[in-house]
């Protein structure tokens, strides 16, 4: 009998394909096999819990409400009395899972955390177009859900929006499928209903790619808005553009055409906020429902505060759509999740892109990608990716049809994942820091101590870095921010390591909430603790 690799051609690129990728960094692993909803929409809590957030009118779900909970929806084409849960929350302890209840629709809806950790959701679909909700949440072993507001609602409804926190605490609504306006929670008083954005309905198209706009608050207080190709600084309390920056190469980057965009790291002086948008859709794949048209790779790079700002442009290992960014305690960027083919929408993509790539903003260019460890299982539309406190990212949600749907080539998505980074990797366990004290608040520009032990001696500087929970939706996390603080080299003092920091200037640097603050040694973030920032 011949066992000679050259009979087995198939068995010699299995084996060499797997010693490839066992190469590669990063590891996965299995956090929950039915999370009971697809999350659509996901955050984390300063209570280490996670919210997880799909839309109502979707039919059964795989988790039930506590009995007598049920809720009647006209909209719902399957179920008009629903005892099904379409939110959950996720206990990263336990591993528990806790159903909450949602009244009105929350297909495609936007949200972001108020100063005081508290999650505001806004719009949606349907009987959802014009609600508000918060959910406040709390320890694990208490109880807590969503409540909707009765005495407010949004002037505009909103479908497919983005939020974003400001300086001041206060949150602006921006856009939504056919609503080219800003808004803010709580209402100004010193304007009548909501502002107009005509910058949003320049860049419609016929595929509306202006839809899910990506919005950062830059540290000079103006907001970058990203919408199709085509980017502005806008100045939100005198309403009106200040800047109108190059257009982005490459086709539309925005939903159904999404790539996904991410703020980079703020440090220095803080003067200085680069932005970069990488992957989409070929424009005419959402209008076509062509399901293999190649996504592109292509990322752009702007120094978004500069004068005369222009896009660096360069190529991802793969093309990717519907991928996520997520900016690590280190400040390089994830992208995962998404597919090499297709747009977003039900049925429309293909190819799954199982590899993460991890983008590293500080090497020069042609440099910057490094190609990870695959997963197994595809996340397509409809799911999220979020930085942990501990440094691992979790993935969550995928569903890529009207309804729950389990026989299809990409099945609807219960499983909840989660990838560590390569800084996870045993091999550094021995650098990674432990946050022995911290504030629990801290005020702006306040000078306090962070002391932590390490298991080696400390050699060089001991980072302090402040990364907010963000809302992540359809490939981008919205208020998404990582802040480097201003510390002093570690000083041994009684068997621990102290490091004097100052904490941000002032809420365009970082808005005022809770923030995840990690100890980074060498490229090694320590499990994170949470602290309030206030004004």
């Amino acid at each position: 009998m011949d066992t000679s690799f050259s009979s087995h051609p198939w068995l010699l690129i299995f084996i060499t394909l797997s010693t490839v990728h066992a190469q590669l960094p990063g590891s996965w692993e299995l956090l929950v096999s039915n999370a009971g909803v697809a999350s659509m929409h996901t955050a984390v809590t300063r209570f280490n819990t996670v919210v997880l957030l799909d839309r109502t009118n979707i039919g059964p779900s795989r988790k039930m409400l506590p009995k007598g909970h049920c809720r009647y929806d006209r909209h719902d084409d399957v179920l008009k009395k629903d005892c099904y849960a379409h939110s959950v929350v996720f206990d990263l302890q336990t591993s528990e899972i806790r159903p909450l209840m949602i009244l009105t629709d929350t297909w495609c809806s936007s949200g972001q955390f108020l100063p005081d950790g508290t999650l505001l959701q806004t719009g949606g679909d349907l009987d959802g177009f014009k609600k508000i909700r918060k959910f406040e949440p709390c320890e694990p072993d208490r109880f807590c859900d969503w409540v909707e507001l009765k005495d407010v609602e949004l002037i505009n409804g909103r479908w497919y929006a983005t939020n974003q926190i400001l300086p001041d605490g206060t949150v602006i609504i921006v856009g939504g499928r056919g609503t080219n306006t800003v808004e803010y929670y709580p209402p100004r008083k010193t304007q009548n209903g909501a502002v107009e954005l005509k910058f949003l309905a320049e860049v419609e198209d016929n595929q509306m790619d202006n839809l899910y706009p990506y919005v950062h608050l830059l540290p000079n207080s103006h907001l970058f808005i990203f919408a199709n190709n085509k980017a502005i600084m806008y100045d939100h309390e005198d309403n009106k553009v200040i800047h109108e920056f190059p257009e982005l190469l490459g086709g539309p980057r925005n939903y159904p055409s999404a790539g996904s965009s991410v703020m980079l790291a703020l440090d220095g002086d803080f003067k200085t906020a680069v932005i970069v948008i990488c992957g989409g859709a070929e424009y005419g794949a959402f209008i076509e429902r062509s399901t293999d048209t190649p996504a592109h790779g292509s990322c752009g790079r702007i120094i978004a505060t500069d004068p005369n700002p222009v896009w660096e442009m360069e190529d991802m290992p793969f093309g990717r759509v519907m991928g996520d960014m997520v900016m690590l305690p280190t400040g390089d960027v994830l992208i995962i999740n998404g597919a090499q083919s297709g747009a977003q929408g039900f049925e429309m993509g293909s190819n799954p892109c199982l590899n993460p790539v991890l983008y590293r903003p500080d090497q020069p260019i042609g440099l910057r990608f490094m190609t990870l460890n695959p997963g197994t299982v595809p996340r397509m539309y409809h799911s999220t990716a979020n930085l942990l406190p501990d440094g691992r990212v979790l993935l969550a949600g995928s569903n890529p049809h009207y309804l729950y749907n389990f026989a299809a080539e990409f099945p609807t998505e219960l499983r909840l994942e989660a990838f560590s980074p390569e800084y996870l990797s045993l091999d550094r366990a021995n650098i990674r820091p432990v946050i022995e004290g911290i504030p629990e608040t801290v005020r702006y520009g306040e000078a306090f101590d962070v002391f932590v032990t390490v298991p080696l001696p400390v050699v060089g500087v001991v980072e302090v870095n402040f990364g907010n929970a963000p809302f992540a939706t359809h490939s981008f996390s919205q208020g998404q921010r990582l802040v480097k603080l201003t510390v002093t080299p570690s000083v041994p003092v009684d068997g621990r390591y102290r490091i004097k920091c100052t904490a941000p200037p002032n809420g365009a640097v970082a808005p005022p909430g809770y923030y995840m603050a990690f100890a980074v040694n060498q490229g090694v973030p320590s499990v994170a603790r949470w602290v309030h920032l206030v004004p």
